[in-house]
């Protein structure tokens, strides 16, 4: 990451991305946090509020992201031309195999959710996912981007902490490199309920024009419907689609 330029405005982004992961924070919590006078603080989070990037909940006092800060993530959804490309064949694949499909991007040490469909009879369960963010190693769509990925990426994320979600993720570096070695083979990635109990996945990454991996898909539901049968037919749906994708990007 590029070093920052203008400190002070650093200092007050850092602040804003604080409410990524808590929804309410108030002017002392900041203030502790970031070893800062609480009445800076006050001006940087007064600032936010009035460009309308924080709103203040009257009972607490505590700042809240505001409607701006939804226009401006909105915005972002829209210069990812990939997700205007992908869309079509994402409800279609939904439609043909009955389960979720997902589309996401890699994203430094993690993946970046950009967008879901879900099958046409299910459309009342949709939810929108732009801006999640997950492990690679415990993931489908990341085990499907990382294998390809460049081998000192792959050395950083496997020198890093291999977190455990279920009893069924890969902790150990020896055992992921097997499991990336296996996706290639295989020419897919599956997710065995790794990240979530009771869920499985099939994965394939999208390459761009320089043959390098731009994205990934993949086929997600219940670890019931996906059995090897099932995973291969859904590998094929996937491998079909995103031929065609990889021809538009």
């Amino acid at each position: 990451m590029a070093e920052a330029k203008v400190k002070s405005l650093q200092k007050a982004l850092e602040i804003l991305n604080c409410f990524i992961e808590e929804p309410m924070l108030g002017v002392t919590e900041i203030s502790d946090k970031f070893g800062l006078y609480k009445s800076n603080v006050h001006n940087i989070l007064s600032t936010f509020k009035a460009m309308g990037y924080l709103e203040q909940d009257e009972a607490s006092g505590k700042y809240k992201l505001g409607v701006q800060a939804f226009n401006l993530g909105y915005a972002l959804k829209d210069t990812f031309s990939i997700i205007k490309i992908c869309l079509p064949f994402m409800q279609d694949m939904a439609n043909r195999s009955k389960q979720r499909v997902y589309l996401a991007i890699p994203y430094e040490r993690e993946i970046y959710y950009l967008e879901a469909t879900y099958p046409i009879e299910t459309v009342t369960l949709m939810r929108s996912v732009f801006g999640m963010k997950a492990d690679y190693h415990c993931t489908g769509l990341g085990k499907a981007m990382l294998a390809y990925m460049p081998p000192d990426f792959i050395s950083g994320i496997l020198s890093g902490r291999l977190h455990k979600y279920t009893d069924n993720t890969i902790t150990s570096t020896e055992e992921l490199k097997k499991e990336l070695d296996i996706t290639r083979q295989r020419g897919y990635a599956v997710d065995n309920m790794e990240h979530e109990f009771g869920i499985k996945c099939v994965s394939l990454p999208i390459r761009g024009t320089d043959g390098k991996v731009s994205a990934a898909l993949s086929i997600s539901g219940s670890s019931r419907y996906f059995t090897e049968e099932k995973i291969e037919e859904y590998a094929l749906i996937l491998k079909e689609d995103i031929l065609e994708i990889e021809k538009r990007l």
